[in-house]
C-alpha cells in the first residue's frame, strides 16, 4: 500500500510549524514564566493578585469565544484565513510589546493590555488552526500537528533562553518589563513565513444578493449549529473537551504564580522551571502525535490526561522546589499531548468544507471553559485565603493555603472531562465527517 500524497510541501509545513515556534514564546513568557508572576506579585500583590488574574484571563476567552464562531464562518465564506491571522498576529505582538509600560499599581492598565494581546493570541489560534486541513491529508495530520506543536514548544524554550541571561545579569523590574518585549519581536519575526510562503487554498464565495458578509456568518453559524446536532461525536468530543481543557488551562495560567507563591521562586528559577516545562513538552507533543495517529486519538487523550491528574495530585502534597521541578516536567509532557491531540482530533471529526467553522467551535469550547476555570481558580485562591488569614494564619500562609485549596479545582475538571470523553466514539465521528458534503452521517 502507498503512502498518500503530501497535501503540502516542505516549506509550505515549515511556515505553519514557523507560526506555532513564534506564538509559544508568547505563551511561555507572558503566560507562564514572567507576566503572570509579574502582575500578581509586582503589580498587583497578594491573593487579589491571583483574583485579578483570572478575571483579566477569563474576560479574554469569554471575548474570544462570543466572536470565533462568527469569524470562523465569515473567514471560511470568505477565504480569508489568512487575512483574519495577520490582523489577530499583529494586533497581539503590539499589546505584548505595550506590557513594557506597566509598572507597580498600574492595575487598571496592566489587565487592559494583557487581555487585549491575550484576546489577539487566542483569535488568532482559530485561523491558525483552520490552515491544518488544507496542508495535512486525514492521514497525515496527527503527525504534522504533534510536529508543529513540538516545534511552538521549542520555539518557547528559545525565547526564554534568550531572556534568562538578561534576568541573571540586571536586577530590578525594568528588565522584566524588557523582557516582554521579547516574544512580542519574536513572535512577529516568526510568523512572517506563513503570510510568505503558505497559500491559501480555500476560494471566496460570492455574496448573495442583499448579504452582507456577517448576515451570510450568521446564517452558516445556523448551518453549522444544526451540522453539530447531526455530528453527534464531534458534539460530545467538544464538551469534554469543554471540561478537561479548563483543567488544563487552569495549570498553565496559575504555574508562575504556584511556585512564586508556595515555594518562593524568583523570576530566574520561573524561566529555569518553564524552560524544563517546555523541554518535556516537544517531547510530549511529537509522541502524542505518532500515538494518535497509530492508536487513535481518544486513547491519546484518555493517557495524557490521567498523566495530568497525576502531575496534580502530586502538587497538592508536593513541599519542595525540586519536587515542583519534576511535576512541572511531567505535566509539560501531558498538557501539551493533550493540546496537540484534542487540535487533531476536531480535524478528524470535522465535515469537508466546513474546518475553520468547526475550528471555530473548537475555539468557543476551550475559550469559554478557559473563561470559568481561571476565574474560578483566582476566586477560590482569594477567596480561601481570606479565610484561612480570619483563622489565624499568617499572611503568606493563608496565601499559600488558599493556592492548595484552588489545586483542587483543577482536578475537578479533568476528572469530569475524563469521565465524558470515554463515551465519545471516535471510529464513528471520523466516518461520519469522511462523507460528501452535505451527506447524512452515520449513526
Amino acid at each position: 500500500m502507498t503512502a498518500p500524497e503530501p497535501r503540502s510541501t516542505r516549506r509550505q509545513r515549515w511556515a505553519w510549524y514557523l507560526y506555532d515556534f513564534g506564538n509559544s514564546a508568547y505563551a511561555a513568557v507572558v503566560l507562564l514564566a514572567i507576566y503572570s508572576a509579574y502582575f500578581q506579585q509586582e503589580v498587583v500583590g497578594g491573593a487579589e493578585g491571583s483574583r485579578l488574574w483570572g478575571l483579566a484571563v477569563g474576560i479574554a476567552m469569554l471575548v474570544v469565544a462570543v466572536t470565533s464562531p462568527v469569524l470562523g464562518a465569515i473567514a471560511d465564506f470568505s477565504g480569508a484565513k489568512k487575512r483574519f491571522l495577520l490582523f489577530y498576529t499583529a494586533t497581539a505582538c503590539l499589546f505584548t510589546a505595550m506590557l513594557f509600560f506597566v509598572q507597580k499599581g498600574m492595575v487598571l492598565i496592566g489587565m487592559l493590555f494583557f487581555i487585549l494581546a491575550e484576546i489577539s493570541y487566542r483569535s488568532a489560534q482559530v485561523f491558525y488552526n483552520g490552515l491544518l486541513p488544507e496542508i495535512a491529508t486525514p492521514e497525515e495530520i496527527g503527525r504534522i500537528s504533534g510536529t508543529g506543536w513540538a516545534v511552538g514548544s521549542a520555539g518557547g524554550i528559545l525565547c526564554l533562553l534568550l531572556i534568562l541571561p538578561l534576568i541573571v545579569l540586571v536586577e530590578g523590574t525594568l528588565i522584566v518589563r524588557i523582557s516582554l518585549v521579547v516574544p512580542a519581536v519574536f513572535f512577529a519575526l516568526s510568523a512572517l513565513p506563513i503570510f510568505l510562503w503558505l497559500k491559501e487554498r480555500a476560494q471566496p464565495k460570492p455574496l448573495p444578493p442583499g448579504e452582507s458578509y456577517l448576515t451570510v456568518a450568521f446564517k452558516e453559524l445556523h448551518t453549522t449549529l444544526s451540522a453539530v446536532g447531526r455530528f453527534k461525536e464531534f458534539a460530545k468530543f467538544i464538551v469534554a473537551f469543554l471540561v478537561y481543557n479548563d483543567g488544563i488551562i487552569m495549570a498553565l495560567d496559575f504555574a508562575a504564580i504556584l511556585g512564586a507563591v508556595l515555594y518562593g521562586m524568583d523570576q530566574q528559577q520561573l524561566i529555569i522551571f518553564m524552560i524544563v516545562v517546555q523541554v518535556t513538552s516537544v517531547a510530549g507533543a511529537y509522541a502524542s502525535g505518532l500515538v494518535a495517529d497509530k492508536v487513535g486519538c481518544k486513547r491519546t487523550l484518555i493517557v495524557a490526561n490521567l498523566l495530568m491528574l497525576g502531575a496534580v495530585f502530586w502538587m497538592l502534597f508536593n513541599q519542595s522546589v525540586s519536587g515542583f521541578f519534576f511535576i512541572g516536567a511531567l505535566a509539560g509532557f501531558a498538557l501539551t499531548g493533550v493540546q496537540s491531540v484534542s487540535r487533531t482530533m476536531v480535524g478528524k471529526l470535522s465535515p469537508r468544507g466546513q474546518s475553520a467553522e468547526f475550528y471555530g467551535f473548537f475555539a468557543v469550547a476551550g475559550r469559554t471553559s478557559s473563561f470559568i476555570g481561571p476565574t474560578i481558580y483566582g476566586w477560590l485562591a482569594a477567596e480561601a485565603a481570606l479565610w484561612y488569614q480570619a483563622s489565624g494564619q499568617s499572611v503568606a500562609l493563608a496565601e499559600q493555603s488558599g493556592q492548595r485549596i484552588a489545586i483542587l479545582s483543577i482536578a475537578v475538571f479533568l476528572l469530569v472531562g475524563l469521565v465524558l470523553l470515554w463515551f465519545v466514539d471516535e471510529a464513528s465521528g471520523r466516518e461520519a465527517a469522511a462523507l460528501p458534503e452535505g451527506g447524512a452521517p452515520a449513526q
